[in-house]
């Protein structure tokens, strides 16, 4: 029986058609389609890659005083990327590869730069701290690329493929493109870049300036000079077009500029020289905060005092130490007050005192708002003691807005910052409380924002017979590298419904 089922069988096999036989099968089995098979690994490759540097192919680290975030981009041209926010960003040719650097300047470290101002002999080694900071930021990059790439790329190969020994395939091949891309990137390596950046943003106002990247503080310098500019342009046209019927500001009038929190910003020296030729200022009130951390290093910073244009009073504010305060109090052109002293400058009698806290000092402790509150009520008193002396004070100054509601009912006008911006308030027993915003537009700690703070200063309209409010402009800029500029005029409201036309305001009708 066994062997007649054999032959059967035997019978069976050579009469079924052989498939390696046919030549068509020939032809197409070992090439079903392999560029497809090829594309499909490639766009797995660089897909799975790209996404693993998006989620997880990027380093933070901290480059001198300021803390940055290094990635790694796919790129036709490679090249690296430096984005100075809100400034701009340099761009420079450092490499030719598949893959760009990408580097984003987050934020100055508060803590790093006061270690600078306060120890000026640090800077001769922050270039080697900066070298020492880039290399091991960018070793921290490469493994962390690596590691994204593959993940990235053997992640997807699984999704696509669903067979580990592909997906493996995928890791590796991604592996080895970021190995190929990172040998062609060291072998065209090109050092001089930085002495050739192509600027974007605010940066590219003016390249021939800025020369290289070594000088790009010279950029900012320019920033300075044009949004002053801007400035007077706007305040001409603001003048040639304004058709505000109800308030034209008097010749006579004594006019008063109001700013606060500079915090070490340069530019505000130029806006402020700029106001003052504007607007024929008689008298400048800074408000306090003009430095950041009130160090003896910082003290240059005021020297411009000395050429605005106009008598400069100040208070002293919380970021503004006893040694900004002496400094200052030796500067031509300034009057520094504090503890209720007044001064009679332009025809005003200004009274004001410094912020009794001083927050960069961590080791004391803080007095919060009753501290606030208690140098208000001295501030008061002063007031009060010179109303009764027969010397009554047209206009007091302290710094925060806790400190000069204290003076409500002894002084017509009190003005304070603090806040970073514009608040005014008519207070219940008839003070008006006017506070700035910062005319630094934040200062150094505008780097720290994501979107720039805005560059805000006041002029302020005192009849000169009674020495009361009339009118004021809030001029508003726009902040670090937006060269934006709006005026306002503003009237008391005791003026719009005052029956009889006091000083300086038209009786015509538009």
């Amino acid at each position: 029986m066994a062997r007649p089922f054999h032959a059967a069988a035997a019978r069976v096999r050579r009469l079924r058609p052989s498939r390696s036989r046919t030549p068509a099968a020939v032809g197409l089995a070992p090439a079903a389609h392999p560029w497809r098979r090829a594309f499909a690994m490639l766009a797995v490759v660089v897909l799975g890659a790209w996404l693993g540097l998006l989620v997880v192919g990027s380093v933070r680290t901290p480059v001198g005083p300021v803390d940055t975030t290094m990635t790694l981009r796919p790129s036709v041209s490679g090249g690296t990327k430096i984005n100075v926010s809100p400034l701009g960003a340099l761009e420079l040719d450092s490499h030719h590869a598949p893959v760009r650097l990408d580097v984003d300047i987050d934020q100055l470290d508060p803590e790093r730069s006061q270690a600078l101002v306060k120890h000026p002999e640090r800077l001769s080694g922050l270039q080697r701290e900066v070298t020492e900071d880039v290399a091991a930021g960018t070793r921290e990059l490469a493994f962390r690329s690596c590691v994204a790439v593959v993940s990235g790329a053997t992640a997807l190969g699984l999704v696509v493929f669903r067979r580990p020994r592909r997906a493996l395939a995928a890791g590796g091949l991604a592996l080895a493109l970021l190995a190929a891309s990172g040998v062609s990137a060291y072998a065209t390596w090109n050092p001089k870049s930085v002495l050739e950046p192509k600027f974007s943003g605010l940066l590219s106002s003016a390249p021939s300036v800025v020369g290289d990247a070594r000088s790009i503080v010279t950029e900012f310098d320019v920033y300075q000079q044009e949004l002053a500019r801007l400035v007077t342009n706007v305040t001409k046209l603001y003048d040639a077009t304004s058709t505000l019927p109800v308030y034209q500001p008097d010749p006579g009038t004594i006019r008063v500029l109001h700013v606060s929190d500079i915090h070490l910003n340069p530019a505000a020296w130029h806006i402020i020289g700029s106001l003052v030729e504007q607007y024929e200022i008689d008298v400048i009130i800074d408000s306090g905060d003009t430095m950041d951390h009130g160090t003896a290093a910082e003290n240059g910073f005021l020297d411009p005092v000395r050429d605005l244009g106009a008598p400069y009073v100040w208070v002293r504010g919380n970021h503004d130490s006893r040694v900004t305060q002496a400094y200052l109090e030796k500067t031509k052109n300034a009057h520094v007050l504090d503890e209720g002293d007044a001064v009679d400058v332009a025809g005003l009698r200004i009274a004001g005192t410094g912020d009794p806290q001083f927050t960069p000092d961590r080791v004391r402790p803080r007095g919060g708002k009753a501290a606030e509150q208690f140098a208000g009520m001295r501030l008061a008193s002063a007031l009060r003691d010179q109303k009764r002396a027969g010397t009554p004070v047209d206009i007091a100054v302290a710094h925060d807005p806790n400190a000069a509601r204290e003076t409500d009912g002894t002084v017509p006008l009190v003005l304070a910052g603090h806040l970073h911006h514009r608040v005014n308030e008519l207070l219940p027993l008839g003070t008006r409380l006017k506070v700035e915003g910062s005319t630094g537009g934040g200062g150094l700690r505008a780097v720290q924002n994501e979107k720039p703070e805005k560059v805000r200063a006041s002029v302020l309209y005192l009849d000169r017979s009674t020495r009361h409010l009339q009118a004021w402009d809030e001029i508003t800029l726009g902040g670090l590298g937006l060269t934006t500029a709006e005026v306002g005029r503003h009237l008391p409201e005791e003026n719009l419904t005052s029956p009889s036309p006091s000083p300086g305001i038209p009786t015509t009708s538009p």
